[in-house]
Protein backbone atom coordinates (compact mmCIF):
# COMPACT_ATOMS: atom_id res chain seq x y z
CA UNK A 1 0.00 0.00 0.00
CA UNK A 2 2.98 2.33 -0.14
CA UNK A 3 3.20 4.77 2.56
CA UNK A 4 -0.76 4.02 3.09
CA UNK A 5 -1.62 3.76 6.78
CA UNK A 6 -4.15 2.02 8.66
CA UNK A 7 -7.05 3.77 10.04
CA UNK A 8 -9.15 3.00 13.58
CA UNK A 9 -12.61 5.08 12.67
CA UNK A 10 -15.19 5.10 15.57
CA UNK A 11 -18.55 5.85 15.06
CA UNK A 12 -17.70 5.02 11.30
CA UNK A 13 -21.00 3.49 10.16
CA UNK A 14 -22.89 6.92 8.81
CA UNK A 15 -22.01 10.22 9.35
CA UNK A 16 -18.62 11.52 9.80
CA UNK A 17 -16.97 8.91 10.46
CA UNK A 18 -18.07 6.66 7.28
CA UNK A 19 -17.21 9.87 4.93
CA UNK A 20 -14.00 9.99 6.57
CA UNK A 21 -13.15 6.00 5.33
CA UNK A 22 -14.24 6.75 2.03
CA UNK A 23 -11.84 9.32 1.30
CA UNK A 24 -9.35 7.56 3.18
CA UNK A 25 -9.34 4.77 1.37
CA UNK A 26 -9.47 6.32 -1.84
CA UNK A 27 -5.88 7.64 -1.30
CA UNK A 28 -4.72 4.60 -0.53
CA UNK A 29 -5.18 3.94 3.21
CA UNK A 30 -6.93 1.05 5.01
CA UNK A 31 -9.40 1.48 7.50
CA UNK A 32 -11.27 -0.80 10.26
CA UNK A 33 -14.59 0.89 10.75
CA UNK A 34 -16.17 0.08 14.16
CA UNK A 35 -19.34 1.37 15.14
CA UNK A 36 -21.86 0.13 18.03
CA UNK A 37 -24.17 -0.89 14.87
CA UNK A 38 -21.85 -3.91 13.90
CA UNK A 39 -24.05 -4.69 11.26
CA UNK A 40 -24.23 -1.43 9.72
CA UNK A 41 -20.32 -0.79 10.22
CA UNK A 42 -19.71 -3.99 8.53
CA UNK A 43 -22.30 -3.31 5.38
CA UNK A 44 -20.17 0.23 5.01
CA UNK A 45 -17.04 -1.42 5.24
CA UNK A 46 -18.13 -3.60 2.72
CA UNK A 47 -18.98 -0.95 0.33
CA UNK A 48 -15.61 0.40 0.56
CA UNK A 49 -14.16 -3.24 -0.22
CA UNK A 50 -11.28 -4.99 0.82
CA UNK A 51 -9.13 -1.93 2.40
CA UNK A 52 -11.74 -1.69 4.84
CA UNK A 53 -13.31 -3.68 7.62
CA UNK A 54 -16.13 -3.44 9.75
CA UNK A 55 -16.27 -3.67 13.48
CA UNK A 56 -18.99 -3.70 16.27
CA UNK A 57 -17.71 -1.30 19.37
CA UNK A 58 -19.63 0.01 22.26
CA UNK A 59 -17.15 2.41 23.28
CA UNK A 60 -17.98 2.94 26.31
CA UNK A 61 -17.08 -0.62 27.14
CA UNK A 62 -12.92 -1.13 27.75
CA UNK A 63 -12.95 -4.93 26.76
CA UNK A 64 -15.00 -4.42 23.20
CA UNK A 65 -12.32 -1.74 22.69
CA UNK A 66 -9.48 -4.16 22.92
CA UNK A 67 -11.44 -7.08 21.45
CA UNK A 68 -12.07 -4.75 18.29
CA UNK A 69 -8.57 -3.11 18.23
CA UNK A 70 -7.13 -7.27 18.22
CA UNK A 71 -9.51 -7.89 15.40
CA UNK A 72 -7.86 -4.67 13.51
CA UNK A 73 -4.58 -5.43 14.29
CA UNK A 74 -4.97 -9.03 12.86
CA UNK A 75 -6.42 -8.02 10.10
CA UNK A 76 -4.02 -5.06 8.96
CA UNK A 77 -0.45 -6.01 11.38
CA UNK A 78 -0.72 -2.37 12.69
CA UNK A 79 -3.13 0.62 13.38
CA UNK A 80 -1.54 3.80 12.91
CA UNK A 81 -4.03 6.61 13.74
CA UNK A 82 -6.98 6.31 16.00
CA UNK A 83 -10.08 8.67 14.94
CA UNK A 84 -11.80 8.97 18.03
CA UNK A 85 -15.39 10.01 16.48
CA UNK A 86 -18.48 8.74 17.68
CA UNK A 87 -20.90 11.03 19.61
CA UNK A 88 -24.63 11.41 20.60
CA UNK A 89 -26.81 14.46 21.54
CA UNK A 90 -29.80 14.42 23.28
CA UNK A 91 -31.09 17.68 21.90
CA UNK A 92 -34.01 20.12 24.65
CA UNK A 93 -33.61 22.25 27.58
CA UNK A 94 -31.42 20.87 30.04
CA UNK A 95 -34.74 20.54 32.23
CA UNK A 96 -36.62 19.06 29.57
CA UNK A 97 -33.78 16.25 29.17
CA UNK A 98 -33.65 13.45 31.40
CA UNK A 99 -30.76 12.46 33.74
CA UNK A 100 -30.14 9.01 31.52
CA UNK A 101 -30.04 11.14 28.32
CA UNK A 102 -27.50 13.58 29.78
CA UNK A 103 -25.64 10.69 31.43
CA UNK A 104 -25.59 9.09 27.84
CA UNK A 105 -24.16 11.61 26.43
CA UNK A 106 -21.06 12.09 28.54
CA UNK A 107 -20.39 8.26 28.34
CA UNK A 108 -20.22 8.10 25.08
CA UNK A 109 -18.51 11.41 24.07
CA UNK A 110 -16.33 11.80 26.80
CA UNK A 111 -15.91 8.90 28.62
CA UNK A 112 -15.70 7.12 25.77
CA UNK A 113 -12.95 8.87 24.48
CA UNK A 114 -10.65 8.30 27.65
CA UNK A 115 -11.79 4.41 27.19
CA UNK A 116 -10.41 4.90 23.24
CA UNK A 117 -7.21 6.57 24.43
CA UNK A 118 -6.38 4.02 27.25
CA UNK A 119 -6.68 1.38 24.98
CA UNK A 120 -4.72 2.36 21.71
CA UNK A 121 -1.85 4.50 23.29
CA UNK A 122 -0.04 1.66 24.91
CA UNK A 123 -0.10 -0.26 21.76
CA UNK A 124 1.05 3.03 19.91
CA UNK A 125 3.84 3.17 22.34
CA UNK A 126 4.95 -0.33 22.09
CA UNK A 127 4.89 -0.05 18.43
CA UNK A 128 6.98 3.28 18.49
CA UNK A 129 4.45 5.73 16.58
CA UNK A 130 0.74 6.60 16.55
CA UNK A 131 -1.43 9.03 15.68
CA UNK A 132 -4.87 10.15 17.92
CA UNK A 133 -6.98 12.28 16.04
CA UNK A 134 -10.28 13.83 18.62
CA UNK A 135 -12.94 14.62 16.51
CA UNK A 136 -15.10 17.51 18.79
CA UNK A 137 -16.69 20.17 17.81
CA UNK A 138 -16.72 24.15 17.57
CA UNK A 139 -19.55 23.71 20.46
CA UNK A 140 -16.31 23.46 22.56
CA UNK A 141 -16.22 27.27 22.15
CA UNK A 142 -19.76 28.43 21.37
CA UNK A 143 -21.73 26.41 23.17
CA UNK A 144 -24.99 26.31 21.49
CA UNK A 145 -28.57 26.30 23.54
CA UNK A 146 -30.26 22.54 22.90
CA UNK A 147 -26.99 21.04 23.17
CA UNK A 148 -26.03 21.68 26.85
CA UNK A 149 -24.73 18.01 27.45
CA UNK A 150 -23.33 17.47 24.31
CA UNK A 151 -21.28 20.66 24.10
CA UNK A 152 -20.49 20.39 28.04
CA UNK A 153 -18.59 17.07 26.62
CA UNK A 154 -17.08 18.84 24.05
CA UNK A 155 -15.44 21.48 26.59
CA UNK A 156 -14.55 18.18 28.22
CA UNK A 157 -13.07 16.71 25.02
CA UNK A 158 -10.83 19.71 24.12
CA UNK A 159 -9.64 19.91 27.91
CA UNK A 160 -8.38 16.29 28.30
CA UNK A 161 -6.68 16.03 24.68
CA UNK A 162 -4.48 19.02 24.88
CA UNK A 163 -3.68 17.58 28.56
CA UNK A 164 -2.85 14.05 27.06
CA UNK A 165 -0.91 15.37 24.30
CA UNK A 166 1.11 17.36 26.74
CA UNK A 167 2.01 14.82 28.67
CA UNK A 168 2.98 12.22 25.99
CA UNK A 169 4.98 14.79 23.60
CA UNK A 170 8.10 13.09 24.54
CA UNK A 171 6.55 9.97 23.13
CA UNK A 172 6.43 8.88 19.50
CA UNK A 173 2.83 10.33 19.28
CA UNK A 174 1.00 13.22 17.58
CA UNK A 175 -1.99 14.38 18.89
CA UNK A 176 -4.70 16.27 16.48
CA UNK A 177 -8.11 17.28 17.76
CA UNK A 178 -10.68 18.75 14.59
CA UNK A 179 -13.18 20.77 15.54
CA UNK A 180 -16.43 20.71 12.94
CA UNK A 181 -19.42 22.90 12.53
CA UNK A 182 -22.91 21.88 11.58
CA UNK A 183 -22.18 18.86 9.19
CA UNK A 184 -25.13 17.12 7.46
CA UNK A 185 -25.14 13.82 9.07
CA UNK A 186 -28.04 11.91 10.50
CA UNK A 187 -26.96 13.71 13.92
CA UNK A 188 -28.19 17.00 12.40
CA UNK A 189 -31.25 15.38 10.91
CA UNK A 190 -32.07 14.71 14.39
CA UNK A 191 -31.51 17.98 15.82
CA UNK A 192 -33.56 19.54 12.89
CA UNK A 193 -36.55 17.78 14.55
CA UNK A 194 -36.33 19.93 17.97
CA UNK A 195 -36.65 23.87 18.07
CA UNK A 196 -34.50 24.23 20.98
CA UNK A 197 -31.40 23.39 19.05
CA UNK A 198 -32.06 25.88 16.15
CA UNK A 199 -28.68 27.96 16.86
CA UNK A 200 -27.05 24.73 15.28
CA UNK A 201 -28.92 26.17 12.10
CA UNK A 202 -27.43 29.43 11.79
CA UNK A 203 -24.97 29.05 9.58
CA UNK A 204 -25.58 26.36 6.64
CA UNK A 205 -23.93 23.19 7.60
CA UNK A 206 -21.21 21.63 5.68
CA UNK A 207 -20.97 18.10 4.26
CA UNK A 208 -19.86 14.73 5.81
CA UNK A 209 -16.88 14.84 2.48
CA UNK A 210 -15.94 18.52 3.10
CA UNK A 211 -15.32 17.41 6.62
CA UNK A 212 -13.77 14.34 5.89
CA UNK A 213 -11.26 15.77 3.23
CA UNK A 214 -10.35 18.09 6.33
CA UNK A 215 -9.84 14.50 8.58
CA UNK A 216 -7.65 12.95 5.75
CA UNK A 217 -5.46 15.78 5.33
CA UNK A 218 -4.35 16.07 8.81
CA UNK A 219 -3.26 12.39 8.38
CA UNK A 220 -0.16 14.02 6.46
CA UNK A 221 -0.14 17.38 7.71
CA UNK A 222 -0.40 16.28 11.78
CA UNK A 223 -1.47 19.69 12.87
CA UNK A 224 -2.22 20.24 16.72
CA UNK A 225 -6.02 21.74 15.64
CA UNK A 226 -8.15 21.46 12.56
CA UNK A 227 -11.27 23.95 12.38
CA UNK A 228 -13.47 23.88 9.40
CA UNK A 229 -14.17 26.06 7.53
CA UNK A 230 -11.06 27.44 8.92
CA UNK A 231 -11.83 31.42 9.22
CA UNK A 232 -15.46 30.85 10.37
CA UNK A 233 -14.00 28.36 13.21
CA UNK A 234 -11.51 30.92 14.13
CA UNK A 235 -13.93 33.41 14.37
CA UNK A 236 -16.30 31.14 17.11
CA UNK A 237 -13.06 30.82 19.38
CA UNK A 238 -12.80 33.84 19.49
CA UNK A 239 -16.25 34.94 20.24
CA UNK A 240 -16.89 32.47 22.82
CA UNK A 241 -13.23 33.38 24.96
CA UNK A 242 -15.96 36.30 26.43
CA UNK A 243 -19.23 36.02 27.31
CA UNK A 244 -20.81 39.04 26.37
CA UNK A 245 -19.58 38.64 22.57
CA UNK A 246 -20.73 35.11 23.10
CA UNK A 247 -24.44 35.73 24.10
CA UNK A 248 -25.20 38.32 21.27
CA UNK A 249 -23.59 36.19 18.73
CA UNK A 250 -25.82 33.28 20.00
CA UNK A 251 -29.01 35.41 19.89
CA UNK A 252 -27.98 35.90 16.06
CA UNK A 253 -27.35 32.47 15.71
CA UNK A 254 -31.33 31.32 17.08
CA UNK A 255 -32.46 34.60 15.08
CA UNK A 256 -31.03 33.56 11.67
CA UNK A 257 -31.08 29.63 12.52
CA UNK A 258 -34.98 29.40 13.83
CA UNK A 259 -35.81 30.78 9.70
CA UNK A 260 -33.17 28.75 8.23
CA UNK A 261 -34.68 25.58 10.29
CA UNK A 262 -38.08 26.46 8.98
CA UNK A 263 -36.94 26.66 5.32
CA UNK A 264 -35.53 23.41 6.02
CA UNK A 265 -38.41 21.98 6.94
CA UNK A 266 -40.51 23.30 4.23
CA UNK A 267 -38.10 21.78 1.95
CA UNK A 268 -38.05 18.50 3.54
CA UNK A 269 -42.10 18.57 3.38
CA UNK A 270 -41.99 19.25 -0.40
CA UNK A 271 -39.89 16.85 -1.47
CA UNK A 272 -41.80 14.45 0.63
Amino acid sequence: MGDGKVLFITGAARGIGAATAKEAISRGHRVALADIDGAAAQATAQSLGEAACGLALDVRDPAQWQQALDLAWQRFGKVDVLINNAGVVHTGYVLDVPLEQHRHTVEVNYLGNIAGVLAALPRFIRQGQGHLITVCSLTAYMPFPGLASYAGTKHALRGFHHSLAWEYRKQPLHFTIVYPPAVETPMLQQEAQDDSAAASFGEPPISAEKMARAIVDAIASQPREVTVPAFQGWLLRAFGAFVWIMRIVLADLEKHGRKNLAARRAAQAKAD
